[in-house]
């Protein structure tokens, strides 16, 4: 059965086209290059590859904006995009941490993944890719493919395919070269190709387990791109596979399984995972003003500085207040408490861990919204699902930054613990039909 496609909107608003497959311990395939998630199913080869590495697993795949079944017109690609496309993958899944599969042009955005997102990748496959644009063509070779692509995008479809299936494999690079030609047009490709960035630099930072497979004799990516990968990233584990030809699903394709399966069953087996709590939890939500504007205007080293101080101003809050970290959204970190009293607590000391952070740093940027709500929320594979938490995230689109909203069940809780409230009126949340009635926390007249 072919998945079923569903759309998750990234932060910056566009549409990305996603499916699951199969069900345990997720596995998501981060795009190659330009293919379409539904038609990978279609082609013998490739439906034949996907069954044995979804086995006992839960297949995440999508399309990154610009091709396939996600949103085509878009104008930018970087690094910024491929991690806000991932951003709202995950968050749609509800995902707190997956395993990740990336190959050819998928390396780079997986790897500045991982490292802008450490708590959200538990392993990580990087297949016959690189680090670097230059490690596999000069920028002149990148600029001849891009105009190939923009002067005869059925040609250009052809080559890329024929080098990525090579001789052996004719029919099959026909199959690929039709597939690509329906999930892209040749401009989008251009404009994907030479907007190549590198992440070299990030390899040192790479502290997710990482298992490089690499052909030896790769007819589209050198294995001296691989060893750059294995030998540059901490504690890498290295494995070259006999064959010539490029892609994954193609050829000799046991080696590279077999190598995937024992790679994260040591992931699986070590895994000791707290369970999610039952019962009457407050949950807590937590975003960053303007996260995306902030990576482009500081770029990656200092708007990374600042994640980190959010983060640990959230995690001391938590620690202090019987908090227990749920998982990291990416722009914020979802929290849940025995009591609503502990919560709004929590909520407080983050807000003026912000405001302190602020004095003493009086340029930075950071600015918090925080969200609070009660219930009975689903708990599962150590996250926590429902309406109760659904609502605490949406209260975050509501708050200003510095603000903390609560909703009436969190107020009617804590009713008598010396909390002020001023009533802000109804709403009505994204994702609900009924007006929901939000109060702010006024953590600056409290004592």
């Amino acid at each position: 059965m072919e998945p079923r496609i569903q759309y998750a909107k990234t932060e910056d608003g566009v549409s990305i086209a996603y499916a699951t497959q199969g069900e345990g311990p997720p596995l998501l395939l981060v795009p190659s290059a330009w293919e379409q998630t539904s038609m990978a199913w279609q082609m013998p080869e490739w439906r034949a590859f996907l069954e044995q590495l979804g086995r006992g697993r839960r297949l995440v795949m999508y399309d990154r904006r610009g091709f396939g079944l996600s949103e085509r017109d878009v104008n930018e690609f970087s690094l910024e995009t491929e991690i806000a496309d991932l951003d709202a993958v995950l968050r749609a899944l509800k995902l707190r941490r997956v395993a990740m599969f990336a190959s050819t042009l998928a390396g780079p955005p997986a790897i500045g993944f991982a490292v802008r997102r450490k708590r959200a990748v538990s392993r990580l496959i990087l297949y016959g890719t690189f680090s670097a644009p230059s490690d596999v063509m000069t920028g002149k070779q990148v600029n001849a493919l891009a105009e190939l692509g923009r002067s005869d995008w059925n040609m250009a479809a052809r080559v890329h395919a024929d080098s990525s299936s090579r001789e052996e494999f004719s029919d099959a690079g026909l199959a690929i070269a039709e597939h690509w030609k329906a999930s892209a047009t040749g401009e989008t490709v251009a404009k994907f190709l030479t907007s190549g960035f590198s992440v070299a630099e990030m390899l040192p930072q790479v502290t997710t387990p990482v298992l490089v497979i690499h052909r030896r004799d790769d007819g589209v990516m050198p294995m001296s791109a691989g060893q750059k990968l294995a030998s540059n990233i901490p504690n890498a584990q290295f494995a070259p596979v006999e064959g010539s030809v490029h892609a994954y699903f193609l050829g000799e394709t046991e080696p590279i399984l077999a190598a995937i399966d024992s790679f994260l069953g040591e992931g699986e087996e070590t895994q000791t995972p707290a369970a999610a709590p039952t019962g009457l939890v407050t949950i807590l939500f937590t975003d960053m003003a303007s996260s995306t504007a902030l990576t482009r205007r500081l770029g990656d080293a200092k708007a990374q500085e600042v994640r980190r101080s959010h983060n640990d101003i959230v995690r001391a809050a938590l620690a202090a207040n019987g908090g227990s970290e749920i998982k990291h959204t990416g722009d914020g970190i979802m929290a849940s408490f025995p009591t609503a009293s502990s919560a709004i607590e929590s909520a407080i000391a983050i807000q003026r861990g912000v405001e302190a952070h602020k004095q003493a740093h009086p340029d930075s940027p950071l600015a918090v919204y925080i969200g609070l709500n009660a219930g009975e929320p689903i708990a599962e594979e150590r996250d926590l699902y429902g309406t109760s938490v659904d609502l605490a995230a949406r209260m975050c689109e509501h708050a200003e930054p510095g603000q903390i909203l609560a909703s009436n069940v969190v107020r009617e809780l804590a009713e008598g613990k010396g909390f002020l409230f001023s009533d802000i009126g109804e709403v009505v949340p994204k994702g609900f039909e009924s007006p929901v009635r939000l109060y702010e926390v006024r953590w600056r007249e409290q004592s």
